[in-house]
């Protein structure tokens, strides 16, 4: 082989996805010495999304000072890539659940510092920002986001104030007007991998809430909050977004993207794709490596091994899945592109048991994966 390319999930819980690369890039390079591997780690756009980015692809992680879920000031980042050109952002850099440790309450955290986030890169001058949904502690649907770059919140008294997870019943009007203009002309494009509505039983706060630090009875102020923030965005932007897959996201920040950034929601590994420019990467490529903790129906739905095989299949080049074990309904998978499923688990173990041995368990597999590659090309 001359060329291969890794773009690997993570396997949950045992191996992160540029462990993985490492691992399978250094079997590749001892049986096919020479040879071009192309290692594109992927997150789902929670925490360690930027760094997947500037290791596939180069670039500058920038720091600065924003503020935390508590409205406290700390020190964030983003990551810029495609020279200057787009910027990568993770909510979860500054309103991440780690982040609030032993406090967590989700009607008191704000999206604040994610604004803060994409107006810096806004007046860096990038045409492009990537936003990754995942890992958040707030419930705000967006708001503090929002009122970062301008948007304005009222209550009934006439009085301005920024929305945390416990006040978006509170809103009586939005005001874009004083927004700023600094994101004109910029695309923003938001990594969201879950198709949740804003409220209801399936929605942010009923689905996400509680391991946010929220008990029963806060479940439902939240939705009721959630569902009340739907109603203002209905009546003062014209957006019906109260059903909408993926609004739910990160305590409905995936509506607040669509209502108060002009975003569009995509399945994170599409977001990776294009922004990697796969469909080039792949040109030459003898095998494509890619894989996830579990391969199973969930994995069909648009996750990273589908989304890889669907776009190599127009290419012709076979797709490697290596995974840490695979369900029985998965037939589709060779349908849309995959070439072959291995599994890493030698013997018959429980999960806590096999975790363990992720690193020695992958490497043998993908040794012998290259060693029936090579006997064949002989």
């Amino acid at each position: 082989m001359k060329k291969v390319v890794l773009i690997p999930d993570s396997f949950k819980g045992t191996l992160s996805s540029s462990k993985i690369c490492e691992i399978i890039g250094g079997r590749v390079e001892e049986h096919f010495p020479g040879c071009e591997v192309v290692s594109i780690p992927v997150a789902d756009g929670g925490e360690g999304s930027v760094d997947c980015f500037l290791t596939a692809l180069g670039g500058e992680k920038v720091h600065l000072t924003v503020k935390n879920p508590y409205f406290e000031d700390m020190e964030s980042f983003y990551g810029i890539i495609d020279e200057g050109k787009t910027a990568v952002i993770e909510m979860a850099a500054c309103a991440g659940l780690p982040l609030v440790e032993d406090r967590r309450d989700p009607k008191k955290t704000t999206t604040y510092g994610v604004g803060q986030l994409i107006l810096d890169a806004a007046k860096r001058g990038v045409s492009k920002i990537v936003v990754g949904l995942g890992g958040s502690s707030t419930n705000d649907g967006g708001c503090g986001a929002a009122a970062a770059i301008g948007v304005n919140f009222y209550n009934e008294k006439g009085e301005k104030f920024i929305p945390t997870g416990g006040t978006t019943h509170e809103i009586s009007r939005i005001d874009l007007s004083e927004k700023t203009r600094e994101l004109d002309g910029i695309e923003i494009v938001t990594m969201c991998d879950i198709d949740n509505p804003m409220y209801g039983k399936t929605g942010a706060a009923h689905v996400f809430g509680p391991q946010k630090g929220a008990d029963p009875e806060m479940v439902l102020f939240l939705d009721e909050g959630i569902k009340h923030l739907a109603e203002v965005i209905g009546k003062d932007l014209g957006m019906d977004l109260s059903v909408v897959p993926g609004t739910g996201a990160a305590g409905a920040m995936g509506a607040g993207m669509i209502a108060f950034f002009s975003s569009k929601l995509q399945m994170g590994i599409e977001t990776v794709l294009d922004t990697v420019n796969f469909s080039e990467v792949i040109e030459g490529a003898d095998a494509i490596f890619t894989g996830e903790g579990k391969i199973d129906f969930q994995s069909l739905r648009g996750k990273v091994v589908i989304g890889v095989a669907r776009r190599a299949k127009k290419k012709g080049v076979p797709v490697i899945v290596v995974a840490g074990g695979a369900d029985n309904d998965i037939e589709e998978a060779y349908e849309v592109g995959v070439s072959a499923i291995f599994t890493i688990n030698r013997l018959p173990e429980a999960f806590e048991t096999s975790r363990y041995k992720s690193v020695e368990n992958l490497t043998f597999t993908v040794d012998n994966i290259l060693r029936l590659a090579k006997s064949l090309k002989a």
